[in-house]
């Protein structure tokens, strides 16, 4: 029986700055503070689920540099089984991310390193990890063409496929076609259907343009107000959940992506792992960081009770 999750993305060293706001061009801020950890979607998204109960493979693409140890030290204190080419001439990538003292909300430049040469060849090395899981979740960080054979094989393979276009990007109505789940946030599922996204209802009109381009089902996260489940028979608002003070929003999503993989993976219906994927999210905004601040699975569980 196929089970455990296999994903396709990024690793990069997270270098996060807090202050009161962001500086002008050719001004200098002083900040409030510095922290450095791992980051980049996939791999925060494989933390979360891994944390969630999952039994998680991580595919990407690392340099040969002490960020890349970091990767491997992260996924190996996690759990998870690494499927990493090595570009010894290349660096491992790494992502600026502004936090607001005020507010916890964040904004990001992330460059992929080595993890931007991600191609087919290497998904295609990693086809047994693929095939053999019950779940598959790529992103965009890395290329799309990589997105799409790892779709492709998991497809084919009868594996549950999960498609976060984020960063937004261009994507051709064919990947839809092989997505099981696409899930993007407001601000992605505006730029992807070129529909306003303010209000539950224009949510439900950007999640009938997805389905209308050959996704199976969406998921449309909203931040506080949660997660709009869109199927073609079925569009519900799962409420997202107060865990306490908003810290930090950055990881929010790779947070809800990760726990909704794990849940899909171990055979819970969609509603009851959109509902977790929220209790994982909403406990993540509570904590510093992106990948450090995945909550494990007896928090999230306990939160879903209470």
């Amino acid at each position: 029986m196929k089970q455990g999750i296999a994903i396709l993305g990024i690793f990069v060293a997270d270098l996060a700055f807090r202050a009161s706001r962001q500086p002008t061009m050719g001004e200098t801020l002083m900040g409030s503070g510095f922290k450095m950890g791992p980051g980049g979607k996939g791999s925060n998204q494989a933390v979360a689920a891994a944390r969630a109960g999952g039994a998680v493979s991580f595919i990407s693409r690392l340099g040969q540099d002490a960020f890349g140890d970091v990767a491997l030290a992260t996924w190996k204190a996690e759990g998870i089984a690494p499927y990493a080419a090595i570009a010894p001439d290349e660096p491992t990538g790494a992502a600026y991310i502004f936090v607001s003292d005020e507010t916890g909300e964040n904004a990001i430049i992330v460059v992929p390193g080595a993890a931007g040469g991600l191609s087919p060849k290497h998904v295609e090395a990693a086809r047994g990890a693929i095939e053999g899981a019950k779940v598959f979740v790529t992103q965009l960080e890395q290329p799309i063409d990589a997105a799409r054979r790892g779709l492709e094989i998991a497809r084919a393979a009868g594996v549950i496929t999960v498609f976060n276009p984020a960063p937004a990007a261009p994507v051709p109505d064919d990947l839809y076609a092989l997505c099981d789940w696409v899930i993007p946030n407001e601000t992605e599922a505006a730029a992807l259907t070129g529909l306003p996204v303010a209000t539950e209802e224009q949510a439900r009109r950007a999640g009938d343009a997805l389905l209308a381009r050959g996704a199976k089902n969406a998921l449309i996260t909203l931040g506080a107000r949660g997660a709009l489940l869109h199927t073609a028979e079925v569009s519900v608002l799962i409420a997202s959940f107060n865990a306490g003070k908003v810290v930090e929003t950055a990881g929010a999503g790779d947070a809800f992506v990760g726990a909704f993989a794990a849940a899909l993976a171990e055979g819970m219906e969609p509603t009851a792992a959109a509902r977790f994927g929220c209790a994982a999210a909403g406990i993540s905004v509570t904590r510093p960081g992106t990948a450090p601040a995945m909550p494990t699975r007896p928090e999230i569980e306990a939160l879903l009770r209470a």
